[in-house]
Protein backbone atom coordinates (compact mmCIF):
# COMPACT_ATOMS: atom_id res chain seq x y z
CA UNK A 1 0.00 0.00 0.00
CA UNK A 2 1.45 3.73 -0.76
CA UNK A 3 0.55 6.83 0.63
CA UNK A 4 -2.66 7.91 -0.32
CA UNK A 5 -4.29 4.43 -0.22
CA UNK A 6 -3.07 3.66 -3.98
CA UNK A 7 -1.35 0.44 -4.68
CA UNK A 8 1.23 -0.59 -7.28
CA UNK A 9 -0.83 -3.87 -7.90
CA UNK A 10 -1.29 -2.02 -11.76
CA UNK A 11 1.79 -2.25 -12.62
CA UNK A 12 2.26 -4.67 -15.20
CA UNK A 13 4.31 -7.71 -14.75
CA UNK A 14 5.14 -9.65 -18.23
CA UNK A 15 4.38 -13.42 -17.31
CA UNK A 16 7.72 -15.26 -17.95
CA UNK A 17 8.53 -18.76 -17.17
CA UNK A 18 9.20 -19.90 -14.01
CA UNK A 19 12.96 -21.52 -13.18
CA UNK A 20 14.71 -22.45 -9.50
CA UNK A 21 17.96 -21.78 -8.64
CA UNK A 22 18.89 -23.58 -5.68
CA UNK A 23 15.88 -23.03 -3.29
CA UNK A 24 15.08 -19.50 -5.38
CA UNK A 25 12.45 -19.22 -7.72
CA UNK A 26 13.23 -16.71 -10.35
CA UNK A 27 10.32 -15.86 -13.12
CA UNK A 28 6.91 -16.50 -12.81
CA UNK A 29 5.28 -14.41 -9.91
CA UNK A 30 8.09 -14.81 -7.99
CA UNK A 31 9.32 -11.17 -6.38
CA UNK A 32 12.16 -9.47 -8.08
CA UNK A 33 15.25 -10.87 -6.50
CA UNK A 34 18.56 -9.12 -6.31
CA UNK A 35 21.88 -10.30 -7.63
CA UNK A 36 25.44 -9.14 -7.24
CA UNK A 37 29.04 -10.84 -8.23
CA UNK A 38 31.71 -11.03 -5.75
CA UNK A 39 35.22 -8.78 -6.78
CA UNK A 40 37.58 -11.18 -5.09
CA UNK A 41 39.30 -14.06 -6.63
CA UNK A 42 37.33 -16.75 -6.59
CA UNK A 43 40.27 -19.39 -6.06
CA UNK A 44 40.49 -17.28 -2.44
CA UNK A 45 38.01 -19.44 -1.10
CA UNK A 46 38.30 -17.44 2.30
CA UNK A 47 37.78 -13.86 0.86
CA UNK A 48 35.05 -15.07 -1.44
CA UNK A 49 33.02 -16.64 1.12
CA UNK A 50 33.23 -13.34 3.42
CA UNK A 51 32.15 -10.89 0.43
CA UNK A 52 29.41 -13.63 0.03
CA UNK A 53 28.71 -13.36 3.72
CA UNK A 54 28.60 -9.94 4.04
CA UNK A 55 26.59 -9.60 0.92
CA UNK A 56 23.90 -11.87 1.97
CA UNK A 57 23.60 -9.97 5.30
CA UNK A 58 22.81 -6.65 3.39
CA UNK A 59 19.84 -8.42 1.37
CA UNK A 60 21.92 -10.28 -1.91
CA UNK A 61 19.92 -13.16 -3.12
CA UNK A 62 22.00 -14.90 -5.58
CA UNK A 63 25.58 -14.48 -6.05
CA UNK A 64 27.72 -14.57 -9.32
CA UNK A 65 31.30 -15.32 -9.38
CA UNK A 66 34.04 -15.02 -12.15
CA UNK A 67 35.78 -18.74 -12.88
CA UNK A 68 38.72 -17.99 -15.14
CA UNK A 69 40.49 -21.43 -14.77
CA UNK A 70 40.63 -25.24 -13.00
CA UNK A 71 41.73 -23.69 -9.70
CA UNK A 72 39.23 -21.23 -9.61
CA UNK A 73 36.40 -24.13 -11.14
CA UNK A 74 37.52 -26.54 -8.47
CA UNK A 75 37.23 -23.84 -5.38
CA UNK A 76 33.14 -23.93 -6.11
CA UNK A 77 32.25 -26.62 -3.65
CA UNK A 78 34.45 -25.47 -0.70
CA UNK A 79 32.26 -21.86 -1.50
CA UNK A 80 29.41 -23.24 -1.84
CA UNK A 81 28.69 -25.33 1.44
CA UNK A 82 29.92 -21.80 3.25
CA UNK A 83 27.27 -19.89 1.76
CA UNK A 84 23.22 -19.95 1.84
CA UNK A 85 22.45 -18.22 -0.93
CA UNK A 86 22.50 -19.49 -4.98
CA UNK A 87 25.67 -19.46 -6.31
CA UNK A 88 26.20 -18.58 -10.14
CA UNK A 89 29.66 -19.88 -12.34
CA UNK A 90 30.69 -16.96 -14.87
CA UNK A 91 31.88 -18.86 -17.26
CA UNK A 92 33.64 -17.57 -20.89
CA UNK A 93 34.89 -19.96 -23.73
CA UNK A 94 36.02 -23.00 -22.02
CA UNK A 95 33.10 -25.94 -21.53
CA UNK A 96 35.10 -27.72 -19.06
CA UNK A 97 35.53 -25.73 -17.02
CA UNK A 98 31.54 -25.06 -17.13
CA UNK A 99 31.62 -29.14 -16.58
CA UNK A 100 33.69 -28.66 -13.08
CA UNK A 101 31.45 -26.30 -11.85
CA UNK A 102 28.64 -28.12 -12.68
CA UNK A 103 29.99 -31.26 -10.44
CA UNK A 104 31.13 -28.44 -7.84
CA UNK A 105 27.23 -27.90 -6.92
CA UNK A 106 26.94 -24.89 -8.59
CA UNK A 107 22.83 -23.90 -8.91
CA UNK A 108 23.48 -22.25 -12.15
CA UNK A 109 25.93 -21.03 -15.09
CA UNK A 110 26.38 -17.94 -16.53
CA UNK A 111 27.19 -18.78 -20.55
CA UNK A 112 26.55 -18.03 -23.85
CA UNK A 113 26.82 -21.82 -26.02
CA UNK A 114 27.43 -20.12 -29.06
CA UNK A 115 31.05 -19.01 -27.14
CA UNK A 116 32.07 -22.99 -26.42
CA UNK A 117 33.49 -24.40 -29.50
CA UNK A 118 31.22 -27.76 -31.27
CA UNK A 119 27.81 -28.95 -31.15
CA UNK A 120 28.84 -31.60 -29.11
CA UNK A 121 30.44 -29.53 -26.35
CA UNK A 122 27.08 -27.84 -26.07
CA UNK A 123 24.98 -31.00 -25.67
CA UNK A 124 27.78 -32.48 -23.01
CA UNK A 125 27.32 -29.02 -20.69
CA UNK A 126 23.57 -29.40 -21.89
CA UNK A 127 23.20 -32.81 -20.48
CA UNK A 128 25.48 -31.96 -17.37
CA UNK A 129 22.90 -29.60 -16.65
CA UNK A 130 19.81 -30.94 -17.29
CA UNK A 131 20.67 -34.11 -14.83
CA UNK A 132 21.15 -31.32 -12.10
CA UNK A 133 18.12 -29.15 -13.27
CA UNK A 134 20.42 -26.27 -13.22
CA UNK A 135 19.61 -23.15 -15.21
CA UNK A 136 22.10 -21.49 -17.99
CA UNK A 137 21.82 -17.45 -18.02
CA UNK A 138 22.61 -16.43 -21.46
CA UNK A 139 24.26 -13.06 -21.14
CA UNK A 140 24.67 -10.93 -24.23
CA UNK A 141 26.67 -7.40 -23.99
CA UNK A 142 26.60 -4.86 -26.18
CA UNK A 143 30.55 -4.20 -26.35
CA UNK A 144 31.04 -8.01 -26.94
CA UNK A 145 28.51 -8.87 -30.08
CA UNK A 146 29.72 -11.50 -32.69
CA UNK A 147 31.16 -9.95 -35.92
CA UNK A 148 28.53 -11.35 -38.22
CA UNK A 149 25.60 -9.84 -35.87
CA UNK A 150 27.20 -6.81 -35.63
CA UNK A 151 27.63 -6.00 -39.91
CA UNK A 152 23.91 -7.19 -40.35
CA UNK A 153 22.21 -5.18 -37.84
CA UNK A 154 25.04 -2.93 -36.16
CA UNK A 155 25.36 -1.58 -32.59
CA UNK A 156 21.47 -1.24 -31.79
CA UNK A 157 18.84 -3.23 -29.75
CA UNK A 158 17.99 -5.48 -32.54
CA UNK A 159 21.53 -6.70 -32.10
CA UNK A 160 21.29 -7.50 -29.19
CA UNK A 161 18.27 -9.65 -30.10
CA UNK A 162 19.41 -11.52 -32.21
CA UNK A 163 22.58 -12.78 -30.50
CA UNK A 164 20.95 -13.84 -27.41
CA UNK A 165 17.87 -15.31 -29.84
CA UNK A 166 21.29 -17.48 -31.81
CA UNK A 167 22.71 -18.69 -28.39
CA UNK A 168 18.51 -20.03 -27.46
CA UNK A 169 18.64 -21.82 -30.16
CA UNK A 170 21.62 -23.92 -29.63
CA UNK A 171 19.88 -24.82 -26.23
CA UNK A 172 16.68 -24.93 -27.53
CA UNK A 173 18.18 -27.60 -30.68
CA UNK A 174 18.84 -30.08 -27.44
CA UNK A 175 15.65 -29.75 -25.39
CA UNK A 176 16.67 -27.35 -22.70
CA UNK A 177 14.28 -24.61 -21.64
CA UNK A 178 16.11 -23.87 -17.95
CA UNK A 179 17.13 -20.25 -19.20
CA UNK A 180 17.37 -17.02 -17.94
CA UNK A 181 18.04 -14.21 -20.42
CA UNK A 182 20.02 -10.86 -19.94
CA UNK A 183 20.31 -8.09 -22.32
CA UNK A 184 23.21 -5.38 -21.10
CA UNK A 185 24.32 -1.65 -22.49
CA UNK A 186 25.71 0.89 -21.16
CA UNK A 187 23.16 2.91 -23.44
CA UNK A 188 19.27 3.19 -21.10
CA UNK A 189 17.26 3.32 -24.17
CA UNK A 190 19.14 0.49 -25.98
CA UNK A 191 18.60 -1.89 -23.23
CA UNK A 192 15.20 -0.69 -22.79
CA UNK A 193 14.28 -1.19 -26.94
CA UNK A 194 16.37 -4.65 -26.77
CA UNK A 195 14.38 -5.65 -23.73
CA UNK A 196 10.75 -5.04 -25.28
CA UNK A 197 12.00 -6.69 -28.75
CA UNK A 198 13.10 -10.01 -26.96
CA UNK A 199 9.87 -10.32 -24.68
CA UNK A 200 8.03 -10.71 -28.10
CA UNK A 201 10.16 -13.26 -28.69
CA UNK A 202 10.30 -15.53 -25.94
CA UNK A 203 8.57 -15.90 -22.54
CA UNK A 204 12.32 -17.11 -20.10
CA UNK A 205 12.56 -15.30 -17.69
CA UNK A 206 14.81 -11.57 -17.57
CA UNK A 207 17.77 -10.84 -15.65
CA UNK A 208 18.34 -6.82 -15.92
CA UNK A 209 20.69 -4.39 -15.46
CA UNK A 210 22.58 -1.58 -17.13
CA UNK A 211 25.70 -2.41 -17.74
CA UNK A 212 29.01 -0.37 -16.56
CA UNK A 213 26.92 2.34 -15.40
CA UNK A 214 29.66 3.60 -13.61
CA UNK A 215 30.65 4.73 -10.32
CA UNK A 216 28.58 4.64 -7.17
CA UNK A 217 26.43 8.26 -7.22
CA UNK A 218 27.00 8.15 -11.53
CA UNK A 219 26.22 4.27 -11.78
CA UNK A 220 23.25 4.29 -9.19
CA UNK A 221 21.41 7.20 -11.31
CA UNK A 222 22.14 5.54 -14.65
CA UNK A 223 20.55 2.34 -13.24
CA UNK A 224 17.63 3.51 -11.42
CA UNK A 225 16.61 5.32 -14.33
CA UNK A 226 17.34 2.30 -17.17
CA UNK A 227 15.72 -0.37 -14.54
CA UNK A 228 12.40 1.88 -13.51
CA UNK A 229 11.92 2.09 -17.24
CA UNK A 230 11.96 -2.26 -17.33
CA UNK A 231 10.37 -2.57 -14.18
CA UNK A 232 7.45 -0.37 -15.12
CA UNK A 233 6.94 -2.49 -18.02
CA UNK A 234 6.95 -5.21 -15.82
CA UNK A 235 10.45 -6.62 -18.05
CA UNK A 236 12.46 -8.49 -15.43
CA UNK A 237 12.73 -11.26 -12.86
CA UNK A 238 15.98 -10.72 -11.08
CA UNK A 239 18.77 -7.78 -11.35
CA UNK A 240 21.88 -6.31 -10.48
CA UNK A 241 22.60 -2.40 -10.26
CA UNK A 242 26.57 -2.77 -11.51
CA UNK A 243 28.67 -0.06 -10.31
CA UNK A 244 32.14 0.67 -9.97
CA UNK A 245 32.29 0.33 -5.85
CA UNK A 246 31.97 -2.35 -3.35
CA UNK A 247 29.83 -5.10 -4.11
CA UNK A 248 27.56 -4.49 -0.93
CA UNK A 249 26.63 -1.00 -2.26
CA UNK A 250 24.81 -2.66 -5.44
CA UNK A 251 22.24 -4.40 -2.69
CA UNK A 252 22.03 -0.92 -1.34
CA UNK A 253 20.80 0.93 -4.68
CA UNK A 254 19.03 -2.39 -5.95
CA UNK A 255 16.29 -2.53 -3.14
CA UNK A 256 15.99 1.02 -2.65
CA UNK A 257 15.16 1.27 -6.00
CA UNK A 258 12.72 -1.82 -6.11
CA UNK A 259 11.21 -0.15 -2.66
CA UNK A 260 10.64 3.06 -4.37
CA UNK A 261 8.66 1.37 -7.02
CA UNK A 262 6.58 -0.73 -4.77
CA UNK A 263 7.90 -3.78 -5.73
CA UNK A 264 10.07 -5.17 -2.28
CA UNK A 265 9.66 -3.99 0.83
CA UNK A 266 13.26 -4.90 3.15
CA UNK A 267 14.59 -2.48 5.59
CA UNK A 268 14.25 1.04 6.72
CA UNK A 269 13.10 3.68 4.18
CA UNK A 270 14.61 6.95 5.24
CA UNK A 271 12.17 10.48 4.74
CA UNK A 272 14.45 13.26 4.94
CA UNK A 273 13.36 16.94 4.18
CA UNK A 274 15.59 19.10 1.95
CA UNK A 275 17.85 21.55 3.81
CA UNK A 276 16.53 25.01 3.81
CA UNK A 277 17.59 28.69 4.61
CA UNK A 278 14.73 27.91 7.88
CA UNK A 279 16.55 24.80 9.01
CA UNK A 280 18.29 25.12 12.96
CA UNK A 281 20.03 21.43 12.79
CA UNK A 282 22.57 20.24 11.26
CA UNK A 283 20.12 18.05 9.14
CA UNK A 284 22.76 16.50 6.41
CA UNK A 285 24.39 14.93 9.42
CA UNK A 286 21.42 13.93 11.58
CA UNK A 287 20.32 12.07 8.45
CA UNK A 288 23.58 10.26 7.61
CA UNK A 289 23.84 9.23 11.23
CA UNK A 290 20.35 8.11 11.37
CA UNK A 291 21.20 6.05 8.11
CA UNK A 292 23.76 4.24 9.24
CA UNK A 293 22.74 3.84 12.75
CA UNK A 294 19.71 1.65 11.75
CA UNK A 295 21.61 -0.15 8.58
CA UNK A 296 21.02 -3.51 10.77
CA UNK A 297 17.36 -3.17 10.60
CA UNK A 298 15.36 -5.22 8.12
CA UNK A 299 11.80 -4.80 8.54
CA UNK A 300 10.07 -2.64 6.55
CA UNK A 301 9.86 0.70 8.43
CA UNK A 302 9.45 4.31 7.36
CA UNK A 303 11.97 6.48 9.06
CA UNK A 304 11.90 10.32 9.35
CA UNK A 305 14.53 12.96 9.96
CA UNK A 306 13.16 16.65 9.77
CA UNK A 307 14.77 19.86 10.30
CA UNK A 308 11.61 21.88 11.56
CA UNK A 309 10.00 20.93 15.21
CA UNK A 310 7.32 22.87 14.54
CA UNK A 311 6.10 20.85 11.08
CA UNK A 312 8.17 18.09 11.15
CA UNK A 313 6.07 15.82 12.94
CA UNK A 314 2.81 16.60 11.52
CA UNK A 315 4.62 16.40 7.91
CA UNK A 316 5.72 12.81 8.28
CA UNK A 317 2.76 11.56 10.42
CA UNK A 318 2.64 9.05 7.95
CA UNK A 319 6.00 7.28 9.18
CA UNK A 320 6.30 4.48 11.75
CA UNK A 321 9.32 6.87 13.39
CA UNK A 322 10.96 9.80 13.22
CA UNK A 323 13.36 12.67 14.76
CA UNK A 324 12.92 16.56 13.92
CA UNK A 325 15.43 18.96 15.34
CA UNK A 326 15.94 22.25 15.91
CA UNK A 327 17.76 25.40 17.86
CA UNK A 328 19.87 22.29 20.31
CA UNK A 329 16.54 20.26 20.78
CA UNK A 330 14.46 17.77 18.84
CA UNK A 331 11.22 15.63 19.23
CA UNK A 332 10.71 11.69 18.41
CA UNK A 333 7.48 10.91 17.12
CA UNK A 334 5.68 8.17 15.87
CA UNK A 335 2.89 8.36 13.24
CA UNK A 336 2.41 12.29 14.31
CA UNK A 337 2.36 11.51 17.72
CA UNK A 338 5.39 13.20 20.17
CA UNK A 339 6.41 10.58 22.10
CA UNK A 340 9.60 12.48 23.51
CA UNK A 341 11.88 16.44 23.41
CA UNK A 342 15.58 15.92 24.06
CA UNK A 343 18.49 17.70 23.48
CA UNK A 344 19.78 17.49 19.70
CA UNK A 345 22.76 15.67 20.55
CA UNK A 346 20.30 12.45 22.09
CA UNK A 347 17.84 12.56 19.32
CA UNK A 348 19.51 8.91 17.20
CA UNK A 349 20.23 7.12 20.22
CA UNK A 350 16.91 7.73 21.71
CA UNK A 351 15.30 7.24 18.24
CA UNK A 352 17.06 3.37 17.15
CA UNK A 353 16.13 2.88 20.81
CA UNK A 354 12.42 3.04 20.13
CA UNK A 355 13.01 1.40 16.84
CA UNK A 356 14.70 -1.67 17.83
CA UNK A 357 11.77 -1.91 20.75
CA UNK A 358 8.90 -1.70 18.27
CA UNK A 359 10.90 -4.34 16.17
CA UNK A 360 11.58 -6.69 19.08
CA UNK A 361 7.79 -6.41 20.21
CA UNK A 362 6.69 -7.12 16.67
CA UNK A 363 8.87 -10.26 16.28
CA UNK A 364 7.38 -11.45 19.67
CA UNK A 365 4.34 -11.20 19.01
CA UNK A 366 4.56 -12.75 15.33
CA UNK A 367 6.34 -15.51 17.69
CA UNK A 368 3.03 -15.77 20.09
CA UNK A 369 1.35 -16.16 17.13
CA UNK A 370 3.11 -18.90 15.65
Amino acid sequence: MAWGGLTLDFWPRRQSREIRLGELTVGGRAPVSVQSMTNTDTRDVTATVAQINRLEAVGCELVRVAVPDETAALALSSIKKSISIPLIADIHFNYRLALIAVDEGVDGLRLNPGNIGSAARVREVVAACRERSIPIRIGVNGGSLEKEVVEKYGYTPQALVASALGHVRLLEDENFALIKISLKSSDVMATLSAYRLLAEAVDYPFHIGITEAGTMLRGAVKSAAGLALLLGEGLGDTLRVSLTAAPEAEIFVAFELLKSLGLRRRGIELISCPTCGRTEVDLIRLAEAVEKALAHIQEPLKIAVMGCVVNGPGEARHADFGIAGGKGVGLIFRQGEILKKLPESELVQALVAEVETFVAKQKMRSGECR
